[in-house]
């Protein structure tokens, strides 16, 4: 039971392979943070001879968006994150993920077969 003043810490969905899954409860995580907007728009540039305010609101956008990742980057194991060749911001993180790894059961059962194409033909070394 939950005692005023106790705060609870939620647990950042690791990702397991099952990418539609942890796709839902990575994308509620974040809602919950208020990082989504992130995901879905981005950081929005700096136009030339922005205000003061506009700069600010920018580099908050910035710090969310560095919240944010360091949840992905919790979420993900070291060998996925070396996959990921863009990792600047919160939704090139995201969009890499969903194009890797979400698709429909043909397209698994494709990316399947051409891992058992290339470990059939491996071959041993000399030596």
């Amino acid at each position: 039971m939950a005692t005023e003043g106790t705060f609870v810490q939620l647990a950042v969905p690791k990702f397991d392979g099952h990418y539609d899954h942890w796709a839902i409860l990575m994308e509620n995580f974040l809602r919950s943070k208020e990082y989504w907007v992130l995901v879905e728009n981005g950081i929005l540039a700096a136009a030339e001879g922005a205000t003061g305010a506009q700069k600010k609101n920018i580099e908050e956008q910035k710090l969310k968006d560095l919240k944010a990742k360091n949840y992905l980057f919790q979420a993900l194991d070291q060998t996925i994150l070396e996959t990921i060749l863009n990792k600047d911001t919160t939704q090139s993180i995201w969009d890499s993920m969903k194009r890797k790894y979400h698709g429909t059961t043909r397209v698994k059962r494709a990316q399947l077969q051409a891992i058992r194409k290339e470990f059939e033909t491996l071959q041993m070394k000399a030596g």
